[in-house]
């Protein structure tokens, strides 16, 4: 089954069509976080506006709240929170790896304590994929361990063999449920659904290069590269990304997890990557930084206070179109949520105009041209103790 198709290459960029049962992804794409089935700020309305192709929610906490039983007996997370395009579903992983002192990791999944009330769960390779079956979305991740970092190499090495173990556990009970030659299983909330494996294995190229080969040969539909955006330097980031990507096949997407910042989708796109996703746009928003062309803006800054102009003269956004940075400062300094409302459209706009800017320059196959022009503006500063340098830090 098709589930990829590249339109248009220039160097290892690529730009095409990821195909699911809600509708084709134009890629590369940006995914926005709805992690507990809701993108913070603004309603599918705005997604679609904005440009938004497909969207991420995540399995633990709509597995904590409101459950993914209920969920399934409404129609399916589609139904339920109002979007009709694709959606993305996390496995859970990253949470729990967060979680810390509240979880313990052992062969057959992870124990944890719930953030909401101290209630004790686990999650399996077996239990991510069905909860997943039954919220019904689009793109269904294998479930991983995140390794940390720093870690060494044989902590990094534990790590992903466990990962491989847990992927086959993730692929063998898909099989059942979407009613392969494994098995006839549980019906699917929406069938077709689509999974993605995980490629780990921390900083070191080998044990990338294992993890790699033996994911695919698991079969999967398309594969992601994890344990990135951790806390390592952003070069080494893109180094093991860049890296990554080249051991995949060329003819299915592949996906960097948890990233990132403007340029770094620049760059990652620039090693051919294809999908993302990263709470910065509408977390950041809601914190007052704006991301333009230029650099990032904060919005609290004194010098915004009686600045007429918009965020960035050059968005066509409706934050943009209608509002200045002085009235976006008042906002946010009196707490209003409108504040960040406008905030989060905007980010997501420019995030996706962003993506939408580099697949037609892929297609034109002017994309390095893009990209150092891109570079050039978004990290230029102005001299310091001016309007734009106070605002642009």
């Amino acid at each position: 089954m098709a589930v990829f198709e590249v339109e248009a290459r220039d160097g290892r960029a690529r730009r095409g069509r990821l195909l699911t049962p809600h509708g084709a992804v134009e890629t590369p794409a940006f995914m926005p976080v709805g992690t507990a089935g809701a993108v913070k700020g603004v309603t599918p309305r705005d997604l679609v506006a904005a440009g938004a192709g497909m969207v991420l929610a995540n399995t633990y906490h709509l597995h904590l709240r409101p459950g993914d039983e209920l969920i399934a007996r409404r129609g399916g997370l589609h139904r339920f929170m109002g979007w009709t395009g694709p959606i993305l579903t996390d496995s859970g992983g990253y949470q729990v790896f967060s979680l810390a002192a509240r979880r313990v990791i052992g062969e057959e999944g992870v124990r944890f304590r719930s953030h909401l009330d101290g209630s004790e769960h686990e999650l399996t390779p077996e239990s991510a994929t069905e909860i997943q079956a039954r919220l019904g979305s689009d793109v269904a991740m294998a479930f991983d361990e995140c390794t940390p970092w720093p870690a060494s190499v044989e902590e990094a090495r534990l790590s992903m063999e466990r990962t491989l173990r847990w992927a086959r556990r993730s692929r063998e009970r898909h099989d059942l449920l979407s009613g392969s030659p494994l098995g006839a299983g549980a019906a699917m909330t929406t069938p077709g659904q689509l999974q993605f494996g995980i490629v780990q294995g921390g900083m070191y190229p080998a044990l990338r290069e294992q993890s790699a080969r033996e994911t695919i040969a698991l079969g999967f539909h398309a594969y992601a590269i994890g344990g990135l955006s951790v806390g390592e330097p952003t070069h080494v980031m893109h180094d093991v990304a860049g890296a990554a990507a080249v051991l995949l096949p060329s003819d299915r997407p592949r996906y960097l997890m948890g990233v990132g910042m403007p340029d770094d989708l620049v760059e990652s796109v620039a090693r051919g990557i294809d999908l993302f996703d990263c709470v910065l746009p509408t977390r950041n928003a809601r914190n007052g930084q704006l991301f333009t062309g230029r650099g990032p803006l904060s919005i609290k800054a004194a010098a915004c206070a009686e600045d007429d102009r918009p965020v960035d003269p050059d968005c066509a956004c409706y934050t943009c179109s209608h509002f200045s940075r002085a009235y976006l400062r008042h906002l946010h300094v009196a707490k209003e949520i409108t504040g960040a409302v406008l905030n989060t459209v905007h980010n997501l706009h420019f995030y996706l105009d962003t993506m939408r800017r580099i697949r037609d320059a892929i297609q034109s196959g002017a994309f390095e041209r893009f990209r150092q022009a891109f570079h050039h503006a978004y990290r230029r500063r102005q001299r310091p103790g001016t309007p734009e340098a106070l605002t642009h830090q």
